[in-house]
């Protein structure tokens, strides 16, 4: 064996033993390769020039002056990712979106979300184009083997990319010149040990089933190849990819902190399992007769008798819900260019998904808030319930109507499942050019089209239940009215009377599926002209290098259609549509002030400015910025930036269909002994009959009213940032950024929380709090299609955030130990206030989680890897360090807008996180490289809190955005290139 064979294989053996070994010895980690002015790609090295995300200026040694963390290709595969948002939501400067770990209410796509600003303040590019519309962006379309790179600019980039970029950017620069072939597989999977014992020993007091004890689940099965070929004596290229990702679900039945739904204990000083009253066994809610104010139950032995409900009878709604979403994804695509001449060169690309993502929830249930009606005379009810309800009336042909929470799991029911299938198109093409010295212009064109088909199936249709709970005797055989009276000779009867009493014939009679479909459309023209002036003197005096200007125009249309069948229009869903199209005028440019002068190795000054005609808008917008960056000598660089943004609202929060949906809340009002006052509930809408008899929320899901509103008004954004870059000479290989930030957006587009609107109407009274509410008429709840909080899209007050960023790199090479590389990003939060509306007060959210905060904002997050790579580079050894912040619950602080009115123990504090990760590669030959990983080392279980602590991505029990809810994950995979 050759001496370089022996080191090959010594290196992978060592590398495999080092990660089986650490598996249940460390701890998990992960980190991207972070660095502050973004590496040339190919083509950019050939012109000679490099274009930065967030500038439009092109020419040689550009650098940025925004924040800009750069993730490379290298940490993608060190992480074992194969969803990109799992890479961006470990960055300190990202909050978790929608992801694989949302369930309930998912619609099947993957966003990012910059500094907490909300994911349609940022805008997604690709090689400095848009990605899709805002608000159908889906990171699933992106082709992770092409990622060269990720540019995440968060200073704020309206000016340059459209009034959308109020947080910033994130542009995935692709690998667009391929001259082979590339594959990559790898396969992972979670293997977890459910240790939690203080969980189990809950789910166990309750009765629940626990998980095992060892679970092996969440497979994932991850397939890309990419080949490309020059031609024309390299004039041009043709590359071409494909790709095929499977990902296996994992139940929350099969993870301790997720077994059951868990409330605080009677003295809130624990957990217990929770459940939904809406229950197996069937509750009973008369809305008048003798039986009503009192809830009743059927009892558990399956005999036709109604007892008096209480929380024994609550349904576990937990162990059939998706802890992580099943996914199977198709992509395809390819780039094309070819320069005619040093003044043409065409190019084009084409991008397409085919995404199927099914999320699985408890099953559907006749739902308290839909009112049932029952005839006196139904044969299928007892003696003692049919009394109950009716009193002197049974028997007779009059009818009652009542509120039923029945979840028929004992007979043949089924999980819901929501089959979400995206299937996205994008085509991209235009010319670009050098016609002149130093003088460029690109004219291009691009389409996206994003379709969405949802299919929600095992799902109670409340019509059909209604009339199968209106029966007679015909001659011995319960009937159907509505077959006796022929509106409808298909309906079988529905007995609801007894545990597991259901027929087949009557599920398969109201499980009714429903369709959904929506359709986005995006067309964008833009052209521009950019010039470096240097070759034509245009120069400051004290300057070597020109100045630098852009000009451009875009035309951008928009489209939104959703269409929902019979079925879903009948359970609330609403019809929309709507488009706009805006026109705009864009500049930029650089002026070189010193150059190369003592104590001015660079200044410079930069600006910005885009005019934009929105037909949706009465008023033209503008946005502009200002940079300038300073060195005085080479180590240290200083640079500052202020950006002016106008968002005019997208389409979706004009045009989106109002419709009634759940949100994590409980009613003040509710329970024969109220939380609030009679004079406090009078107030949100509450009847004196009403007090003391209005039903709880189920599960601590009330109701909300969103929406669209087409008479949104633009929101304005001021971004400052203010930072330094240290590049030492006397300490080679050295980088360190540290940054300032500070963004305020006004007549903030959103709504008012409905956590925020219960508590101010029930602390402070306000009027514009309590007019929030409708409760249902007849009942008072707020629950089901006429009980809700409105929480419509509305220009609310503001919403700022501020902070400092630290990026720092060091590489240190030994001549016989190999090199170590040490990457850190960090973000400290200063603030992050909200002013639901003018005028009102403000509240802030630094280093809190819960109610109306949502998902837990420490003070500080970082990542930090630490890479070993042999003295020969065949192998590496990586060790990523994510480290979370601690954080409180935010309804315990003396906030009006956040408190409950009460101290918790409970959940009071969320302890500081670190999560540890371990991954090496090797190169098996040349072109091949093995790469393998374990993720979450010490398979560390996330935060377990109740229930009603959770609100925004909040499931199972904790915030799997945030959180590893898999437990410890492993990865393999083989990349090789021909």
């Amino acid at each position: 064996m050759r001496h370089s064979d022996f080191r090959r294989y010594a290196s992978m053996i060592a590398v495999a033993a080092a990660l089986t070994a650490s598996g249940h010895a460390a701890a998990q980690t992960t980190g991207p390769t972070i660095d502050d002015v973004a590496p040339a790609s190919t083509a950019e090295a050939e012109s000679g020039s490099i274009t930065v995300t967030g500038t439009r200026i092109q020419r040689p040694d550009l650098t940025s002056n925004s924040p800009l963390t750069v993730v490379g290709a290298q940490e993608i595969r060190l992480q074992g990712a194969t969803n990109v948002e799992n890479v961006l939501n470990r960055l300190p400067q990202v909050t978790a979106d929608a992801n694989e770990n949302v369930s309930n209410g998912s619609d099947g796509t993957a966003r990012v979300n910059l500094r907490n600003l909300g994911s349609n303040r940022n805008l997604v590019l690709v090689d400095g184009q848009r990605l899709l519309p805002v608000q159908a962006t889906d990171l699933n379309l992106i082709p992770s083997l092409l990622v060269d790179r990720v540019d995440v600019v968060t200073g704020g980039a309206s000016a340059v990319y459209g009034s959308d970029a109020i947080s910033g950017v994130v542009n995935f620069i692709l690998k667009r010149d391929l001259n082979g072939v590339r594959a990559d597989v790898q396969y992972g999977f979670a293997f977890h040990d459910n240790n939690n014992d203080a969980a189990r020993q809950i789910v166990q007091d309750a009765g629940y089933d626990r998980a095992n004890r060892n679970v092996l689940d969440g497979q994932r099965l991850d397939v890309n190849l990419a080949a490309g070929k020059d031609f024309a004596d390299g004039r041009g290229n043709i590359t071409a990819y494909f790709g095929y990702r499977n990902v296996k679900p994992i139940l929350q039945s099969d993870r301790d902190v997720s077994a059951c739904a868990f409330d605080p204990n009677a003295t809130s000083t624990g957990l217990v399992c929770g459940g939904s009253s809406n229950n197996q066994y069937g509750l009973f809610n008369p809305l008048s007769g003798p039986g009503f104010g009192t809830t009743y139950v059927n009892t558990k032995d399956g005999r036709k008798t109604w007892d008096t409900y209480g929380p024994a009878y609550r349904y576990n709604t937990a162990p059939l819900n998706y802890f992580q979403r099943s996914d199977e994804r198709y992509t395809a695509g390819g780039f094309a260019h070819f320069e005619i001449s040093p003044a043409a060169e065409i190019y084009a690309s084409g991008m397409f998904m085919d995404d199927r993502s099914y999320s699985q929830v408890a099953p559907s249930a006749l739902w308290q808030g839909d009112t049932y009606t029952i005839n006196c005379d139904n044969p299928l009810m007892s003696a003692q319930q049919g009394q109950i309800l009716c009193g002197s009336a049974y028997g007779s042909a009059e009818t009652q109507d009542l509120f039923i929470g029945y979840r028929p799991v004992a007979g043949l029911a089924r999980p819901r499942r929501d089959d979400l299938r995206h299937t996205d198109y994008r085509i991209t093409g235009g010319v670009r050019g050098q016609i002149a010295e130093g003088i460029r212009y690109d004219v291009n064109a691009l389409y996206s089209r994003v379709l969405f088909r949802e299919n929600y199936q095992n799902d109670i249709d409340a019509r059909r239940a209604n009339r199968g709970l209106q029966v007679v005797n015909v001659n011995g055989t319960p009937t159907c009215t509505s077959v006796i009276d022929g509106t409808d000779p298909n309906c079988v009867p529905l007995d609801v009377f007894a545990y597991g009493a259901i027929s087949q014939e009557a599920f398969d009679y109201i499980y009714v599926p429903t369709y959904t479909r929506g359709l986005d459309t995006e067309q964008v023209y833009s052209g521009n002209v950019s010039a470096d002036l240097t070759s034509y003197g245009i120069t400051s005096p004290w300057a070597s290098q020109g100045i630098g200007v852009v000009i451009g125009v875009e035309h951008r249309r928009e489209t939104l259609k959703f269409e929902a069948d019979e079925v879903a229009q009948s359970k609330g869903t609403t019809e929309s549509q709507g488009k706009f199209n805006v026109s705009e005028i864009y500049g930029e440019i650089e002026v070189p002030v010193l150059q190369d002068l003592p104590f001015a190795k660079s200044l410079t000054l930069n600006a910005g400015y885009r005019l934009s005609d929105y037909s949706s808008q009465a008023k033209k917008i503008s946005t502009y910025k200002f940079e300038v960056e300073y060195a005085p000598v080479s180590d240290i660089r200083f640079r500052g930036s202020y950006n002016r943004a106008i968002r005019a609202p997208n389409i979706s929060e004009l045009y989106a269909g109002q419709q009634v949906g759940n949100v994590s809340a409980q009613d003040p009002c509710s329970g024969t002994k109220p939380d609030a006052t009679l004079e406090q509930c009078l107030a949100s809408g509450v009847t004196p009959e009403q007090y003391g008899k209005i039903l709880e929320c189920p599960s601590e899901t009330c109701s909300a009213l969103g929406g669209g509103n087409p008479n949104l008004k633009p929101e304005k954004g001021d971004t400052f940032t203010v930072g330094t870059v240290l590049t030492p000479r006397f300490l080679p290989r050295f980088s360190l950024s540290v940054d300032y930030f500070n963004i305020k957006v006004k007549d903030y587009i959103s709504s008012v929380p409905t956590s925020l609107a219960i508590s101010q109407c029930f602390s402070t009274g306000d009027p514009y709090f309590c007019g929030l509410f409708h409760r249902d008429p007849r009942t008072g709840v707020l629950f089901g299609r006429e009980g809700y909080v409105v929480s419509t899209n509305l220009n609310t007050g503001s919403l700022k955030t501020s902070g400092i960023d630290v990026v720092g790199s060091y590489s240190v090479p030994t001549e016989s130990a190999g090199t170590f590389n040490l990457d850190l990003t960090g973000t400290w939060l200063n603030e992050l206030v909200n002013e639901p509306l003018p005028g009102l007060g403000s509240y802030d959210c630094k280093g809190l989680f819960g109610p109306t905060c949502g998902q837990p904002s420490p003070e500080w997050r970082h990542q930090a890897r630490l890479t070993w790579t042999d003295a020969e580079k065949i192998g590496t050894l990586s060790l990523n360090w994510r480290y979370i912040g601690s954080t409180k619950l935010s309804t315990n602080t003396d906030d009006p807008f956040l408190t409950s009115g009460g101290y918790s123990e409970l959940n009071r504090r969320i302890k500081a996180y670190s999560y540890f990760d371990l991954a090496g590669t090797v190169k098996v030959q040349e072109g091949v490289v093995f790469r393998a990983g374990i993720n979450n080392l010490l398979d560390k279980d996330p935060p377990v809190l109740a229930q009603g602590n959770l609100y925004s991505f909040g499931n199972g029990n904790t915030y799997p955005g945030v959180y590893d809810v898999a437990g410890r994950t492993l990865f393999m995979g083989i990349s090789a290139n021909f």
